[in-house]
């Protein structure tokens, strides 16, 4: 098993940056792939940015390309999501993801085992 917690997430203006972190535990998934993924009101899961943990490669959504970066911190079985110039359209629950091996399926929420609690991001106008 694998457990996932994020943090970071709050209230912030249009413009403005958030860092999100989400801490991994139990099993390894230092051969795999970490993921975020939104749910923003009334509508469903949708994939934000992921990265394979071992090579490091990164895959974003088209909304959010250009403005946030994920990255690892193999030391503090970390991911995080650095979240730039952020929109009101940003405004959704973050949930973090895990696989413990690869898959090519790193867009949709199929494609992972293990899911964080969620942490709420807000963007005021």
């Amino acid at each position: 098993q694998v457990q996932l917690v994020e943090s970071g997430g709050g209230l912030v203006q249009a413009g403005g940056s958030l860092r999100l972190s989400c801490a991994a535990s139990g099993r390894s998934v230092s051969s795999g792939v970490m993921g975020w993924f939104r749910r923003a009101p009334g509508k469903e899961r949708e994939f934000v940015a992921a990265i394979t943990w071992r090579s490091g490669i990164t895959t974003y959504s088209d909304s959010v390309k250009g403005r946030f970066t994920i990255s690892t911190d193999n030391a503090k079985n970390t991911v995080y999501l650095q979240m730039n110039s952020l929109k009101p359209e940003d405004t959704a629950v973050y949930y973090c993801a895990a696989r413990v091996d690869w898959s090519p399926r790193l867009r949709d929420v199929s494609g992972y085992d293990y899911w964080g609690q969620g942490t709420q991001v807000t963007v005021s106008s």
